[in-house]
């Protein structure tokens, strides 16, 4: 059965994480440094580790397995989760595969030096709600394709 692991902390769309997960009977892996309000559902589990930069993105990249889910905004995280085989998605609906993945490092990059620089500012675009829909969207067929993945 495929998991899905979201890197919790700022997520933006755990409620739809569970709805979708919900829907398909997946289970759910919350990681966060704490700061959750933990679920009834006995399909969504949540786990706290300690607040040192990267623990739950380390949590996340040590228990996820190939064919799980992975949500997150983490680029770097996005790269560890491809590597290992697992269907990655942003919030916003984006799709991290092996053939995009060098580029979002490499723009990951170039952005945090440019504002390290100065010469852009820090801002994130803000989430929308047609970030939310096409975030329910891309997590329902990457769900579907991995419990048809899992039956083949």
């Amino acid at each position: 059965m495929p998991t899905i692991y979201v890197d919790a902390d700022a997520c933006p769309v755990k409620a739809e994480v569970t709805r979708v997960a919900e829907r398909h009977s997946v289970p759910v892996v919350f990681v966060s440094n704490g700061g959750l309000r933990p679920s009834r559902d006995p399909m969504v589990r949540h786990v706290v580790v300690p607040g040192t930069a990267d623990a739950a993105d380390d949590w996340i990249a040590e228990n996820a397995a190939p064919g799980d889910i992975g949500i997150t905004a983490d680029v770097p995280l996005a790269a560890r989760l491809v590597e290992k085989g697992l269907a990655v998605l942003g919030p916003t609906g984006r799709t991290f595969t092996r053939q995009s993945i060098g580029m979002d490092v490499a723009m990951r990059n170039l952005k945090q030096d440019l504002r390290e620089a100065g010469e852009i500012k820090g801002y994130n675009a803000g989430f929308t709600p047609k970030d939310r829909s096409a975030f329910l969207q891309a997590l329902d067929i990457v769900v579907r394709r991995a419990l048809r993945e899992r039956d083949a």
